[in-house]
């Protein structure tokens, strides 16, 4: 029996689930042409960032202001324009060439926390060919006497101002620390997101106890942290009129296999591809479709959502009740 593995994802038809997330694995084309043999869907460029966009600009004027002789003291920090080529437009060219070696959708993505430059980058993003766009939004308040929402009111602007630039789908990677999610994501959906990726996965970071320098930590996601998404996907499911896509803690078939029966319209790998390469892509959806025809599914679609909150047997597994059944019954050897 021939399985379809097919899938909507912001309006566009993959061949199957398994998207290649934002990650350097996605940075450049022989890595992009490997992924799409081992049968990658889409793929998500890694993001540009906000910060990019912002040095570019100042290198720009600087430069202009060099040619009169201006600002000597400060040539060290910047190149020359001709030798200028890690920013935007650099982001701009990867994009042109993925989408004339690719046949799948190639996904551009931005990552900040303010308006800035992002609408004027956003166009030439869709002007450069992308599929879509992932607004890749990563806002840490840290004032106080800021209320949540005029945090809210952040995301909700710059989400409105880009889909107001672009008629590309727009996808939205948020996290998950809103105090109403599901009320957060409806107006992101109202907005003019036509998906939500869930979720971001902040990178915190660590003190170095030798200089007391506050230092960058990166750890690849574990296998643990799908049950963050998996719930939420499974709450939000048949509530929106949005794609959905897991993320983090996705690295074997069975974890694509709980994003589907969940709600979700994609699983989003980038972690597994970095730790065991483009090949596993290519394993993890042969398992994908193994699992699925020897359970008599006959489609991805005949799965996606049947476990969710608003189709499975105990919606409260989702809920509360899950969390007292969970400490209630947990054994371990000091107990």
């Amino acid at each position: 029996m021939s399985v379809d593995l097919t899938t909507q994802y912001l309006g566009l038809k993959l061949k199957n689930p398994l998207v290649a997330s934002a990650s350097p694995m996605t940075g450049n084309l022989e890595s992009l042409q490997r992924l799409e043999e081992a049968g990658a869907a889409a793929v998500v460029l890694p993001s540009l960032f906000e910060e990019q966009i912002d040095h570019e600009q100042v290198a720009i004027q600087q430069l202009q202001e060099f040619q009169t002789d201006s600002f000597a003291e400060s040539l060290d920090y910047f190149p020359e324009l001709d030798t200028y080529n890690t920013g935007p437009n650099s982001y701009l060219k990867k994009i042109e060439l993925a989408k004339k070696e690719l046949a799948i959708p190639v996904i551009g993505s931005l990552n900040g926390g303010c308006r800035g430059g992002w609408t004027r980058y956003a166009r030439m993003i869709q002007d450069s060919g992308a599929d879509a766009l992932e607004l890749n939004i990563y806002f840490v308040p840290t004032d106080a006497e800021s209320s949540s929402q005029a945090t809210e009111a952040q995301y909700l602007g710059l989400v409105s101002s880009v889909r107001e630039t672009i008629s590309i789908p727009l996808a939205v990677k948020i996290g998950p620390y809103f105090s109403s999610l599901p009320e957060m994501a409806k107006r992101l959906v109202d907005a003019g997101a036509s998906g939500l990726v869930l979720f971001n996965r902040y990178l915190e970071p660590d003190i170095d106890l030798e200089t007391l320098d506050v230092v960058p930590f990166l750890q690849l996601s574990r296998r643990s942290e799908l049950h963050l998404p998996l719930r939420w996907i499974a709450l939000l499911h048949g509530q929106l009129q949005a794609s959905l896509a897991a993320t983090s803690g996705i690295h074997k078939a069975d974890d694509v296999i709980k994003t589907l029966l969940a709600g979700a319209d994609v699983a989003m790998l980038a972690s597994a591809l970095l730790e065991h390469g483009p090949q596993h892509l290519r394993n993890v959806l042969q398992d994908v479709e193994t699992w699925i025809t020897d359970r008599e599914y006959t489609s991805v679609t005949q799965l996606k959502g049947s476990v969710s909150r608003l189709n499975c047997t105990d919606p409260g597994a989702y809920e509360r009740s899950n969390y007292m059944k969970a400490l209630v019954s947990y054994t371990g050897k000091n107990i």
